[in-house]
């Protein structure tokens, strides 16, 4: 059976191939084989800039059909090394021999067995996987991320002056602006973008147990430390962790995580707090021709954007959660529980894409029913007893605390008229009773 998207079992490669995809490159198991043949070779070549002695008759000019390899990866290549893997039993030793293979091709077989030289496996994996996450973050995911920031900028703009009543405990509360509270949620993933920018993509490569044993024992002139930061730093453009046990400690790597998941937790309180004004008839939403909500109540158009939103990005942060708790617990030099979990890298990444842009996508559909914000203002005059009450106490006035509880507490009507018989009662003078009665719901809205 051919792989479709209607018998793949995970969503992200069946349901949602289509807003995913973009993702393959990086966290797909070709992928992954790739990035390894990728540090394989740039190992082989920067032993030879060293020189390492033996590999001093290697010629330049060859470096350029050796990137080849992995530039021009196939999956006809990926299907051969996963053939070797298959004997091998092994899945880094097969990408070893399969670039024997194009050594033998190039004539470069007298210099082969330095291919993987003094390396374990975790030097490849801890080194491929961070960057492909770096590639994927800077080619995927910054892109969309900033695509739905930029369109909360838009929205925070456009509904700058849009008086609207606010809920605290779900109560009518001091009204505030619409375009205030979208800008809210653009600090908050601003703030968390800057953390996210500052945390290293760190990668380890010092052989079986962190300490360059075998390449130390071969040639203990050379600085090899030396050597590991200038590969994983100047070639890869990672960060050198040193030292190490076999294994990166991924500590970097859970706060990536972490950063990731609180970024995604912002776009749920989104999501919800979207939802609940649709439900509050604050936005209507576009119609589609063709589309229908409910199977059984056509009059339906449900805010089902960002209920998809909420619940990929919910997903995403239960996988990083487990990753950013689970990675950085290893039994001793090393056990194999990172290997198995971090084949999961590409799913809270692709979760999380999907989230974005059911989230962009909800957003693009709604519709602003100003009337209804003005009417909930409207109904809503007790909410000025706090600026009634803040300019008494600036006047020097007694208890204005409680007098406006007086009124107000109250289940009768409060409404324009009551607030402003109330104002003619207090025994301050005119000038203060209109700057009282100046203040409504809809301009009592502060900075």
């Amino acid at each position: 059976m051919s792989l479709s998207a209607l018998n793949a079992i995970s969503p992200i490669d069946g349901r949602y191939r289509s807003k995913a995809h973009e993702l393959a490159p990086f966290f797909s198991e070709e992928a992954l084989i790739k990035y390894r043949v990728l540090v394989e070779i740039e190992y082989f070549i920067a032993l030879c800039e060293i020189p390492l002695p033996q590999l001093t008759s290697v010629n330049p000019a060859v470096f350029n059909d050796l990137r080849a390899i992995y530039n021009d990866f196939s999956e006809k290549d990926a299907m051969a090394i996963k053939k070797i893997e298959g004997v091998t039993n092994h899945d880094v030793k097969a990408v070893e021999y399969f670039i024997k293979e194009k050594f033998d091709a190039l004539g470069l077989a007298d210099y082969k067995e330095f291919i993987h030289f003094g390396l374990t496996s975790q030097d490849i994996n801890n080194t491929a996987i961070p960057l492909s996450i770096k590639d994927a973050i800077n080619t995927v995911y910054v892109p969309e991320y900033t695509i739905v920031l930029n369109k909360l900028k838009e929205l925070s703009v456009d509904w700058a002056d849009i008086s609207m009543l606010a809920r605290t405990h779900g109560q009518p509360a001091s009204p505030t602006r619409l375009g205030k509270e979208i800008a809210v949620f653009v600090t908050r993933l601003e703030e968390q973008f800057n953390l996210l920018n500052d945390i290293p993509s760190a990668a380890k490569f010092g052989g079986a147990t962190g300490n360059f044993n075998a390449h130390h024992v071969a040639y203990p002139e050379i600085d090899w430390k030396a050597f590991g930061n200038k590969f994983v730093q100047g070639k890869l453009g990672l960060h050198h962790s040193f030292p190490t046990t076999q294994i990166e400690h991924y500590d970097h790597m859970a706060a990536l995580f972490d950063t990731l998941k609180r970024i995604n937790t912002i776009l749920i309180d989104l999501d919800r707090d979207i939802w609940t004004y649709v439900s509050m008839d604050y936005f209507k939403q576009k119609i589609k021709a063709g589309e229908v909500g409910s199977s059984a109540m056509p009059h339906k158009v449900n805010p089902i954007d960002f209920e998809n939103s909420e619940g990929n990005l919910g997903i995403a942060n239960a996988v990083f959660e487990h990753l950013a708790a689970k990675l950085p617990l290893s039994r001793l030099q090393r056990d194999l529980t990172d290997s198995t979990v971090l084949r999961n890298v590409g799913v809270p990444f692709g979760h999380t894409i999907i989230g974005f842009k059911s989230t962009l996508k909800g957003l693009n559909k709604l519709l602003l029913n100003e009337t209804k914000f003005a009417e909930d203002l409207e109904n809503n005059w007790a909410v000025v007893a706090e600026a009634i009450q803040t300019i008494l106490r600036r006047e020097g006035y007694p208890n204005p605390y409680e007098a406006l509880k007086g009124l107000t507490r109250t289940n009768s009507v409060i409404n324009q008229n009551s607030i402003s018989s109330f104002i003619d009662t207090l025994e301050v003078s005119d000038t203060i009773k209109e700057e009282l009665k100046r203040i409504s719901p809809s301009n009592y809205t502060g900075i």
